[in-house]
């Protein structure tokens, strides 16, 4: 991403224990808005935890009481400990239930959050980003990596209070019993550390590989979908199965891996977890032989052993899910911690009563640092109002230099004025307001006619949206359809022909009534008749704004004030049609040609 690219993500080494700590030191802001929340869920967490220790207790004492003193052990005594657990049981169940709820409600407000600001850190991202990002990769990052990182956020802290509470409450029961058996567990326990090391690595490097091809296979579907028309206009929905086969089939092979780790780390813990489980029976046993510990004891610490292994287990399985959390939050940092190219300088300001003066000063650009520029030392003048026609060859720069005055790009050297003021002394929100773009591949999003228009002015009045569409030349068809500016349009507009989609994104930037316009080849894919209309449009939506044209269709920039000619080589020609013509130069040649397609 932005050059790096995902797959260089992906061969970053495996983050160490401090980096692990640092990742949740980057998470634990989203986790401070809901420390009360947490609160009450830990209080309910160790109260969980209580009643659970509770039970080997009472099964000690009526045990010791049932050997040493059978009379002693009556009715009524074991009513009153039977109620007293079930009432323990509901207080159990109510704490359970405050936990899980809570919990969750916390976790789903902190995976919005995180989603929230990686939406709003992907709005400040350059087009170099996206260019070298594929949307299906960040679309995996934004949903079932968010939905991870909420799991282990309410689980983690939980989990870990939990089972500290067992731990000590256990070894200290234990301690009272016979420390011999608080001895023998704790002994064994690092290595159920030690030989699941390896496992919970592996686990690791394969959840995040798994995160990768979810990502890839993302990309391949929105692809494949969006280019569905392509496909089956080629009758090549076969390769698009094989392709998509093949990224299904690597996601299967990664995850056949990641259960395979799995399975040996659930495994071990199964083999260590019975083998602390014999030896407090065999200990048990031998003391009870010797007479040094009692059947109370005995029974207690089996079930003691019960509960810690349990929580053991419990850690064990939330293990795996922390794998997959902080995987989660490392590649939400990843995005977080991509530096916009473009913004805001320390002393950029709002620009107003805008008159479109434009100028180029000594400009470089290439799209790869170190590469060939795509426009070198370039300068050039075009004074307000100005209809400025850019024509040449593919490759000689055309758009790129439109991208550059509202800086979708960023200039490599020299600078850009507009109205006498360098554009990276203004914001790029003022910058960009001022400026109006109809492109050749015209972007609507799936909604309504009038949902489209409005985009470029959210308050526009009905009367206002009528005169724009008039203008465009977009309310007659707008009309005549069932709902008119209420009809539902589809996915990028595809209820709707090439010319009326084009209309419809001219009225949008009527509406927004900007004092520059950038035109890039806004006619060249649309039918004879279709073009006129646009091109009519075009024409009214141009008067009395600085325009810049890219055309192919060399007709439809006959009026320009000033045609440039760009090659490679910089601005080769320039002038008005008929000097161009009479000069008979590169211009001349070009439109002979097209006049005689």
């Amino acid at each position: 991403m932005s050059k790096k690219g995902t797959e260089e993500i992906e061969g970053k080494k495996l983050n160490s224990a401090k980096e692990n700590f640092a990742l949740v030191k980057r998470f634990f802001p989203y986790l401070r808005k809901h420390l009360g929340t947490e609160a009450l869920v830990l209080m309910c967490g160790m109260i969980s935890a209580a009643c659970e220790i509770i039970l080997p207790l009472i099964v000690r004492k009526i045990t010791d009481t049932g050997v040493s003193d059978p009379a002693g052990l009556t009715v009524k005594l074991i009513v009153a400990i039977c109620i007293a657990y079930i009432a323990l049981r509901g207080i159990d169940s109510l704490a359970s239930f405050c936990q899980s709820y809570f919990g969750h409600k916390m976790g789903t407000k902190i995976e919005n959050s995180m989603r929230e600001d990686m939406f709003d850190h992907l709005q400040t991202l350059s087009f170099t980003f996206f260019d070298n990002t594929k949307v299906g990769q960040l679309m995996s990052r934004m949903t079932s990596d968010l939905f991870d990182v909420s799991e282990w956020a309410h689980h983690f802290p939980e989990m870990i209070l939990m089972t500290v509470v067992k731990f000590v409450a256990s070894f200290y029961i234990f301690a009272t019993m016979d420390v011999r058996f608080a001895i023998a567990i704790f002994v064994l326990m690092p290595f159920m550390i030690i030989f699941t090391k390896k496992s919970r690595t592996r686990m690791r490097e394969m959840f995040k590989k798994g995160r990768h091809q979810i990502g890839e296979i993302n990309a391949r579907i929105e692809d494949s979908l969006l280019g569905v028309r392509v496909v089956r206009s080629f009758t090549n929905e076969k390769t698009e199965k094989a392709k998509f086969a093949e990224g299904n089939k690597e996601y299967v092979r990664i995850r056949n891996k990641s259960h395979k780790y799995m399975s040996q780390f659930h495994a071990t813990v199964r083999l260590i977890d019975g083998a602390m489980y014999i030896c407090v029976v065999a200990m048990g046993a031998m003391l009870m032989k010797n007479g040094t510990t009692s059947a109370g004891d005995f029974a207690a610490s089996l079930l003691l052993i019960s509960t810690l292994l349990g929580s053991i287990r419990t850690i064990v399985d939330f293990s795996e899910q922390f794998s997959r959390g902080i995987t989660g939050v490392e590649r939400f940092a990843e995005i977080m911690d991509e530096v916009p190219e473009i913004k805001d300088s320390e002393n950029a300001v709002d620009i107003k009563n805008v008159q479109g003066d434009i100028e180029f000063r000594d400009v470089s650009f290439s799209y790869i640092k170190g590469e060939k520029e795509i426009l070198h030392h370039l300068n050039l003048h075009i004074h307000k109002g100005e209809n400025v026609a850019l024509v040449g060859p593919s490759g000689g720069g055309k758009t790129t230099l439109c991208n550059l005055i509202p800086r979708f790009y960023e200039a490599e050297s020299g600078e850009i004025l507009l109205d006498g003021k360098n554009i990276k002394d203004i914001t790029l929100r003022s910058l960009r307001s001022n400026i109006g773009v109809v492109a050749q591949d015209v972007y609507l999003f799936s909604g309504t006619i009038r949902d489209n228009m409005i985009y470029g002015k959210s308050d526009a009045t009905e009367e206002e949206i009528i005169e724009a569409a008039k203008q465009a030349g977009a309310h007659d068809f707008i009309s005549a359809l069932p709902d008119g500016y209420d009809t539902y349009i589809g996915e990028r507009g595809v209820k709707l022909s090439g010319g009326q989609k084009q209309r419809i994104s001219i009225a949008r930037v009527f509406l927004k009534n900007p004092p520059i316009l950038l035109l890039d080849e806004a006619t060249s894919a649309l039918d004879n008749e279709s073009e006129k209309l646009v091109q009519e449009s075009l024409e009214r939506l141009a008067k009395g704004r600085t325009t810049l044209t890219i055309a192919h269709r060399l007709t439809t920039i006959r009026n320009a004030d000033k045609i440039l000619v760009l090659t490679e080589d910089g601005i080769a020609e320039q002038g008005s049609h008929r000097e161009l013509m009479e000069k008979d130069g590169i211009y001349s040649s070009m439109y002979s040609m097209y006049a005689m397609m």
